[in-house]
C-alpha cells in the first residue's frame, strides 16, 4: 500500500490540497490520510488528476498525419485542385493507407500513437476498429487478427483498450459498391456478431455499428439488442456529415438519431459519436435516453464537419465524452477546451458550459470530467473520478511548468483544461503504476511502416 502525497488532488470533481491518494493493487483505496501502515510517497510541486479517456479512436490513421492538408486533385480533371475539400475528399486519402496496411504495419503504428496518447495523459481508449480483412477483402484466418494486434499494441503502451468492433455492411443506401472499403465489410450481421464474441473472450470490447450509412436498420437493431444483453457498450457515428443525414432521410424517412430511438438502439449505454448535425428533436431523443454524445473537436474542425452544440445537450439531458479520433492531434485538454471554444465563436459569449454558475475553477473541473469519467463511462468502465474503488489511473502534473505555475487550489482546474500545456503532464500511471513510455523501442517499426506507406 503506497499512499501518493501532491500538493493538490483532484478526486470527486474537487480539489484538495495536503491529501493522499491511497494505492493498493492497482486500486484507489482511500484519499485523505495516510493509513499508519501505507508508505507514504511524497509528490512535492504535483498535482495528480484521473487520467484522461480518447473513447474514439482510430490509430491507424495516425500514419495520414500531416498528408492532408491540401486540396485534393478534382476528381474531374487530376491536374487540377478540387473546388471544395471536405470529409468525403479527406477519406479518399484515408483509404489510400487503410488500403496498404500490412498487420504488421498496423501494429506498429497503432502503437506509437498509443504512447503518444499516453504521454498526452490518456490512460484508456475505445478503438473504433474498422478493419478486418486482408487487402483483397479475404478473412484471415482468425478474423479477429487485425482487432488483436491493435488490442496488443495498446496493452503493450500500457493503455486500457475496450475494442469497438465496427460493423460495416455497404457503402451506404442507395450508393454503388466501393472497392476501397472491402477490407471493412463482412458478410451479415450473424458473421460479425461471431467475430464479436470470439474477440471478446481476448479484450474488453463495445459493439459498433459504424453508421446508419454503413449498416441497414436490421442491422443496427440486431446489434444493438445484443450489445444490451451482453452488458457491452454500443458506439455509433451519428450525424457526423449533413450527407450522411439526407442518406437516412431518404431511406428512412427520418434522422439518424430519431431512427435509432424508433429501433431500440438509444439507451445510457449507447455513445453516438460527433453529433454534430442533430435536429432540436434529435437532441431531446439523445437526452431522453441519457445517452452520451462522443465529441471529437479537434477531427471536426480539421474536416470541416462543423460544432457539436455541447449546451444543448447537457440541458437535454445527454452526456459528454471526448475522442481523439483521426489522430490529427493527440491533445485530450485541446479537444475539451475546443468544446467549449467553439460554442463561445457560434454564440459570441464567454462559459458557455458553465451551466451552474460554478466560480472559479468549476468550468474547469466540468471539462475535466467529460475528458476523465464522461470516457470512462462510454466504455462501460468505472473510473475517471480517482474515487476509492476506482481504478488508480493519474496524471502527476508538475505545478511549475510555465503554462500553469502560479495555479492554487481554487484555480488549478480552470488553468489546467484552458491554459495547460503537455510539457506540464510528468508521468502517465496506469493500474498505480507509472508507465515507461518507450518511443525509442516503437519508433524502428513506425518509421518502416511509413516507409512501407509512403517511400
Amino acid at each position: 500500500m503506497r499512499a501518493l502525497r501532491p500538493d493538490y488532488l483532484f478526486s470527486g470533481g474537487r480539489v484538495l490540497s495536503g491529501a493522499s491518494l491511497v494505492v493498493q493493487d492497482g486500486v484507489v483505496q482511500g484519499v485523505g490520510d495516510a493509513p499508519a501502515d501505507a508508505e507514504v510517497v511524497p509528490m512535492r510541486g504535483r498535482a495528480l488528476l484521473p487520467g484522461m479517456v480518447a473513447a474514439h479512436s482510430h490509430a491507424f490513421q495516425r500514419a495520414i498525419r500531416g498528408r492532408t492538408e491540401h486540396r485534393s486533385p478534382s476528381s474531374e480533371d487530376r491536374s487540377a485542385v478540387s473546388a471544395k475539400d471536405d470529409f468525403w475528399s479527406w477519406r479518399e486519402a484515408m483509404y489510400a493507407a487503410a488500403e496498404r496496411l500490412t498487420p504488421q504495419d498496423l501494429y506498429a503504428v497503432s502503437k506509437f500513437c498509443f504512447l503518444e496518447m499516453a504521454r498526452a495523459g490518456i490512460t484508456a481508449v475505445g478503438e473504433f476498429h474498422y478493419l478486418h480483412r486482408d487487402a483483397s477483402g479475404k478473412p484471415y484466418a482468425d478474423p479477429n487478427e487485425l482487432d488483436l494486434a491493435v488490442a496488443r499494441a495498446a496493452r503493450e503502451a500500457g493503455l486500457r483498450i475496450v475494442l469497438l468492433r465496427v460493423a460495416y455492411a455497404r457503402s451506404g443506401y442507395g450508393v454503388p459498391e466501393n472497392p476501397r472499403q472491402k477490407r471493412f465489410i463482412e458478410g451479415s450481421v450473424e458473421e460479425y456478431l461471431k467475430n464479436l464474441d470470439a474477440l471478446s473472450r481476448q479484450v474488453a470490447v463495445g459493439a459498433a455499428p459504424h453508421s446508419v450509412r454503413a449498416c441497414p436498420a436490421d442491422w443496427i437493431r440486431d446489434i444493438s439488442q445484443e450489445a444490451f444483453r451482453r452488458g457491452w457498450p454500443l458506439h455509433l457515428h451519428v450525424a457526423e456529415q449533413r450527407g450522411e443525414v439526407e442518406q437516412c432521410q431518404a431511406e428512412h424517412g427520418t434522422t439518424p438519431a430519431l431512427l435509432l430511438e424508433r429501433l431500440g438502439s438509444l439507451r445510457d449505454t449507447t455513445t453516438a459519436v460527433h453529433g454534430v448535425h442533430l435536429s432540436p428533436r434529435d437532441i431531446a431523443a439523445l437526452g431522453r435516453a441519457r445517452a452520451t454524445v462522443c465529441a471529437c473537436p479537434t477531427t471536426e474542425r480539421n474536416l470541416g464537419d462543423g460544432v457539436v452544440r455541447a449546451d444543448l445537450l447537457l440541458v437535454a439531458g445527454a452526456r459528454l465524452c471526448i475522442g481523439s479520433d483521426s489522430e490529427v492531434q493527440l491533445s485530450p485538454l485541446e479537444d475539451v477546451r475546443q468544446l467549449e471554444y467553439h460554442l463561445r465563436l457560434l454564440q459570441e459569449q464567454r462559459a458557455v458550459l458553465d451551466l451552474e454558475r460554478a466560480g472559479v475553477g468549476g468550468l474547469g473541473a466540468r471539462l475535466y470530467g467529460v475528458a476523465s469519467e464522461g470516457g470512462m463511462r462510454s466504455l462501460g468502465l468505472r473510473g475517471g473520478t480517482l474515487r476509492p474503488g476506482d481504478p488508480a489511473d493519474f496524471i502527476a502534473v508538475d505545478l511549475d511548468d510555465p503554462s500553469i505555475a502560479g495555479a492554487n487550489a481554487d484555480d488549478l482546474m480552470a488553468n489546467i483544461v484552458f491554459g495547460m500545456e503537455r510539457t506540464a503532464i510528468r508521468e502517465t500511471w496506469v493500474g498505480g503504476e507509472p508507465l515507461r513510455l518507450d518511443f525509442e523501442g516503437a519508433l524502428p517499426g513506425f518509421r518502416a511502416a511509413m516507409r512501407r506507406l509512403w517511400g
